[in-house]
């Protein structure tokens, strides 16, 4: 099949489940999408295919509607609105060719993750090194697994931004009979929940390997939105309702539901995988993972009180058994 030469308004940068999953529903609300995929072989399968040969591969693509390409400058060039769907541990390493253009962008984060470099979120990152100011800058939030969304069953998302215009017309490509989709103003508070609650996952995970039942899980969870909520407070200076959906929907889902790779790879840890075992077995990118650290770091020089993701930092990275670091944290936990 011939790949259309028709540029996008808008376009998804990032091969993965998430963003695969973002294509099928943008295809389903625009005449043409831009997607930039790294891998050559998997572009060629796509258009040739019509599906992605690595994530949600039994997902049709509607490539009729697709520009498809490796060339990151063709897909993003003209178009107006770029959704950002690749892992924050790479996402400097991919934007780099479009270093002085992405001001003149309205940039969509699907990313759920901290920029290692700079350790911020990738609002304040784009900001600060990009130049995109926050008018022009939005992020997908909320209970958002690819595989039910690939699935078309029922999800609810918001639109994090400060412009309501720009909130109002993601929400119309996002917006689907198996989609619902609101606006909030919350940007920053919204982003770090999406990027710890990735945390907790694996916590949970770890929790079951070890064969903790929902007991305590339930109380995991409850300890976990507190945790979150000080958290947000000390780095943001701002007291938000965790329990609204914007916030928990999507820590409940991931330290709950089996398309978890954080709870995956913190499952697998807690069952005795080494970590780099469980990192090869899982092979894809657990957020988590490169979270632990970098939000340690940031709480650290917040002074926050943060049990659950200390106990996963040293299983992580300073290579505490994940027994002992349960044990030791079901102590803290009210």
């Amino acid at each position: 099949m011939t790949p259309i030469q028709k540029h996008p308004a808008i376009a998804v940068l990032g091969g993965g489940s998430w963003a695969t999953a973002l294509i099928k529903v943008l295809c389903e609300n625009n005449d043409v999408v831009g997607w930039w995929v790294r891998n050559s072989d998997d572009v060629e399968h796509i258009q040739k295919h019509q599906h992605n040969p690595r994530y949600l591969s039994d997902v049709t693509l509607d490539t009729d509607k697709l520009f498809v390409s490796t060339d990151l400058h063709a897909v993003a060039g003209d178009a107006d609105v770029l959704i950002l769907a690749v892992p924050a541990a790479f996402l400097a390493d991919a934007l780099e060719p479009l270093q002085g253009t992405l001001h003149s962008k309205r940039i969509i984060s699907a990313v759920k993750g901290i920029i290692p470099e700079t350790h911020q979120v990738v609002g304040e990152w784009l900001r600060d090194m990009h130049g995109v100011p926050f008018l022009q800058f939005g992020a997908i939030i909320g209970a958002s697994h690819a595989e039910e969304v690939a699935m078309e069953r029922l999800s609810y998302l918001s639109v994090a931004s400060r412009d309501r215009a720009l909130a109002r017309a993601m929400s119309k490509n996002l917006k689907t009979d198996y989609m619902q989709v609101k606006h909030i103003r919350d940007i920053i508070g919204s982003e770090y929940a999406s990027v710890i609650k990735n945390i907790y996952a694996i916590a949970a995970g770890i929790a079951h390997g070890l064969g903790y039942g929902d007991n305590f899980q339930a109380a995991l969870v409850s300890n976990a939105q507190r945790e979150m909520r000080r958290f947000i407070k000390a780095v943001h200076g701002k007291r938000q309702d965790i329990i609204r959906t914007e916030y928990s929907s999507d820590l409940f889902v991931t330290m709950y539901s089996p398309f978890s790779r954080n709870r995956t790879l913190g499952h697998m840890i807690g069952k005795g995988y080494s970590l780099q075992a469980a990192m090869n077995e899982l092979g894809m990118v657990a957020e988590g993972y490169y979270a632990a650290k970098h939000i340690r770091d940031v709480k650290r020089q917040a002074e926050v009180k943060m049990p659950i993701a200390s106990a996963v930092y040293k299983v992580l990275y300073k290579d505490v058994s994940p027994k002992k670091a349960i044990r030791n944290l079901v102590k803290k936990l009210d």
